[in-house]
Parts: structure tokens; C-alpha cells; sequence
């Protein structure tokens, strides 16, 4: 892949991120697509969330003429209707994963799929039910103020390096014009933030990126430490959420301020400092995903290693006891 059409497609979707969005808050604010404050909602004045779309526009421009990336696209923009949707007008988790489930099952019938087993119909539900899960992961790290847009910009960047060194030159736009368009829409929504982009943006970028690691990272071995690499930070997250929700019996799928990021609020971390860290692990995660992909490291290492760094992170974060502070505030 020439170096100057990787260049030229990040900086297209940067700029394509960042200009976008300006016409997106004004129609959000005209139609009253609008995040308001109150109950598990960190910010505090009503923020438009209408920059989903920008960062969809920006990744467009990586899109090549691969069948699988064209399918993988599809499945992302299913998933960004749903989360426009829910944007508009809260949806229940059934109706979401009624939509969710056949496209994320009719990608992985189209080519992007992890070959586990060797038995198609087992693989293709292994695949799906990662798509969903890794989609909505992303979507529950969106928040706090340029959370999810700077992991999503160095995920990009070190996925699509990957991509490259594994010789997958029409699969690294994708990636790459993700981080740009990423990279472009953070100008307006880092700390305080003027836009979010909303589950319409964060269920596109989840699912774009788990869909671009399995195009990557392919074969038995690579996909599941591929998988794992490449969403590690909204995994761990995810992960933190539900075995604390569990152990406190708390409702599962219920929003609240128990995420990694208001943890390490709460041990005192200002905001950029939490997006710093949320960043790093998403870099160190994705350089391991280079490493892999280059024959460095060898794939089950990776897994081994990412997936024990993963449980330490979700048992550790367990100590910072937020429900407690919580009910005495």
C-alpha cells in the first residue's frame, strides 16, 4: 500500500470529521437531539449527540472495492441506524439486539468471520455474537469527555499498521480513515465537550473496528488474540461492569458511574489524565497487535498474556468501591 494514500485518507477523513461536524450540531440542536444531564449521566448542560455520522462520513473514505470491507461497512451502518435511533428515542435491549444480531450474522456470512472450528454455521455464530458484543462494549466506554475518541484514534492508528504488516493493504484504509475521521470529530469533543457522538457513532466505530481485527488477524490462531488486541480497553471495561453489577446485584444492562473511567475519577485522576490512560492501554494493546501480525509475537502468547493483563484489570478495578462513595455523597 502507498504510504501517500494511507496519508492522504486519514488526513481527508480528519478534515472530513472535524467540518461535519458543525452542520450535525446545528440540525441536532434544531431537532432536539440532544443528551440532557441527570440520574447516571456524568455532564452536567445538555450536549448535542449527533457526531456518529461524522465519523461514519470520514471512514467512508476508506472503503476499497473488497467485498468483505463493503460487507463489514453494511453491518457497521445497521448497527449506527440502531444506535440513532436509540439516540432519538431510548430502544430496550431486545429490539436493539433484534436488529443487531442478523446483521452482525449476515456480515460474518459474507466473509468477515473468525474460521474457529472449521464448522461454518458455529463460526459464523461465534463471529456474530463477537460483532454485537464488541460494538456495544465500545458503546458502553463512551463516557466520559474524549474517552472513546482517543481510543478510537490510536486503535485505528495501530490497527491499520497491523493491517500493513500483515499484508492487508484494502482492509488498513478502513482503520486508518476511522482514526482520521476519529481524530477530526475529538477537536469538538474533548474536555468540556460540544458534541458526543452518541450510540449511532460509538456502535459504528465498536463494530468497525472488531469487524477490521478479524479481517486482520485471520485464521484460528490470530483472530482470537486479534480480537481480543484490538478491543481490549472496551473489553476490560465492560468486563469491570458486569462482574461489579454482579457481585452487588445491581441491574446488568443499566446505565451508571461505574465504569474504568469513573473509577479512576474517583481515586482522584483528572479527566485528561483518564484519557490518557484509556489511551495507553488501547496503544500497548495495538502495538501487540503489530507485533503479532509482524511474527514477532507469537499468537497465542498475545492471548495469553492480553487475556491475563485483562482478568488483573477487572479484578483490580473491583477495589475502588463506587457504589459506596455513591450512596454517601
Amino acid at each position: 500500500m502507498n504510504p501517500a494514500i494511507v496519508l492522504s485518507t486519514a488526513v481527508s477523513a480528519t478534515a472530513v470529521g472535524a467540518l461535519a461536524i458543525v452542520p450535525l450540531r446545528r440540525l441536532a440542536l434544531r431537532v432536539g437531539l440532544v443528551d440532557h444531564p441527570g440520574g447516571h449521566k456524568a455532564h452536567l448542560s445538555p450536549t448535542p449527540c449527533l457526531g456518529g455520522p461524522a465519523i461514519i462520513l470520514g471512514t467512508a473514505l476508506g472503503v476499497s472495492d473488497d467485498p468483505r470491507v463493503r460487507a463489514l461497512i453494511f453491518g457497521g451502518l445497521v448497527f449506527a441506524l440502531v444506535g440513532l435511533i436509540d439516540d432519538a428515542r431510548p430502544l430496550g435491549r431486545l429490539p436493539r439486539l433484534a436488529v443487531e444480531t442478523p446483521a452482525a450474522l449476515l456480515v460474518a456470512v459474507n466473509g468477515v468471520r473468525a474460521d474457529l472450528t472449521g464448522v461454518l454455521w458455529l463460526d459464523t455464530a461465534l463471529t456474530a455474537a463477537w460483532l454485537v458484543f464488541a460494538a456495544n462494549a465500545f458503546n458502553l466506554l463512551d463516557n466520559m469527555d474524549g474517552a472513546l475518541g482517543t481510543v478510537t484514534v490510536v486503535t485505528g492508528l495501530t490497527l491499520g499498521a497491523a493491517a500493513l504488516a500483515a499484508g492487508a493493504g484494502r482492509v488498513a484504509l478502513v482503520p486508518f480513515a476511522l482514526a482520521g475521521a476519529a481524530a477530526g470529530f475529538l477537536v469538538h469533543n474533548w474536555s468540556p465537550a460540544r458534541m458526543f457522538m452518541g450510540d449511532c457513532g460509538s456502535l459504528f466505530v465498536g463494530f468497525t473496528v472488531a469487524g477490521v481485527s478479524l479481517l486482520v488477524f485471520d485464521g484460528a490462531a490470530r483472530a482470537p488474540a486479534g480480537a481480543l488486541l484490538a478491543t481490549f480497553t472496551a473489553t476490560v471495561d465492560t468486563g469491570v461492569v458486569l462482574l461489579a453489577r454482579a457481585l452487588h446485584h445491581r441491574p446488568l444492562t443499566r446505565g451508571g458511574t461505574d465504569h474504568v473511567a469513573h473509577r479512576l475519577r474517583r481515586v482522584g485522576l483528572p479527566v485528561p489524565v483518564i484519557v490518557f490512560v484509556l489511551s495507553a492501554s488501547a496503544g500497548v494493546s495495538g502495538v501487540m497487535g503489530v507485533a503479532v501480525t509482524s511474527g514477532v509475537v507469537p499468537p497465542l502468547v498475545a492471548l495469553f498474556g492480553a487475556g491475563g493483563a485483562a482478568v488483573a484489570g477487572v479484578l483490580a478495578f473491583q477495589q475502588v468501591d463506587v457504589y459506596r462513595v455513591a450512596v454517601a455523597a
